[in-house]
């Protein structure tokens, strides 16, 4: 299949992301029952992160990575391309490192408030950086999700946007909101974990897969 019409999802993978989160991200995509056609777009692909990329794409997602401000050292060039892909019909999909991405400070500036560390927030059940688990309750339900210093997200008085997912302290763990013509999806824990994430780090598997389908569907259903 070639990489045109309204199908095509861009998956970004490069410098401000780590191996194996872009990757768990596009399998999600591409395994979902959107009919996407999945490709990466970085500074090494095929399809480089352009206004002429997305002007082909219906999704545009930024998967985990490393910390804030080195991502967003990465991707600060291309903050207008996203702003405008967004606010022109597309939608944005982002988990963990993209979900702070897609907060203003510093950001893509695309969420009706901004976002700030989960673990500094007062109440946090999580209190360090390294790979564990969080607790959430995703539409009213408890859930255990693999978390990676994820953020939560501040929304602004009255903003329009579907809350998902809340951490235990009561703040917003995932949404879904309008960006002009567009929407924004954001989680800060990953839904799409893979089995070796957990595995890798000795932690007990969690399937939470069916929360990421739950995120996107939410993003795109109700999108442009």
């Amino acid at each position: 299949m070639t990489a045109t019409g309204p199908d095509l999802a861009l998956v970004y993978r490069g410098p401000a992301t780590r191996p194996g989160c872009p990757e768990a991200v596009a399998g999600l995509l591409a395994d979902g029952p959107w009919g996407l056609d999945v490709r990466y777009t970085g500074p090494q692909e095929e399809l480089p992160l352009s206004r002429a990329s997305l002007a082909r794409a219906q999704v545009y997602a930024q998967p985990g990575g490393g910390t804030l401000s080195d991502g967003y050292r990465h991707l600060e060039r291309e903050r207008d391309t996203v702003r405008a892909f967004v606010r022109g019909g597309g939608c944005y999909l982002g988990f963990c490192l993209g979900g702070y991405l897609a907060g203003a400070t510093p950001g893509f500036d695309l969420l009706p408030g901004d976002t700030d560390q989960y673990i500094s927030s007062s109440g946090s059940t999580v209190h360090g950086e390294d790979d564990t688990l969080v607790e959430v309750r995703w539409r009213g339900r408890p859930r255990t999700l693999f978390f990676q210093d994820g953020p939560l997200f501040l929304l602004d008085n009255g903003a329009d946007a579907a809350v998902l997912a809340t951490y235990p302290n009561g703040a917003v763990a995932a949404l879904v909101a309008p960006f002009g013509a567009g929407r924004v999806g954001v989680v800060g824990p990953h839904p799409e974990a893979t089995e070796d994430w957990y595995t890798d780090v000795r932690l007990p598997v969690h399937h939470t897969r069916d929360l990421a389908v739950d995120l996107v569907n939410e993003a795109i259903t109700r999108r442009c």
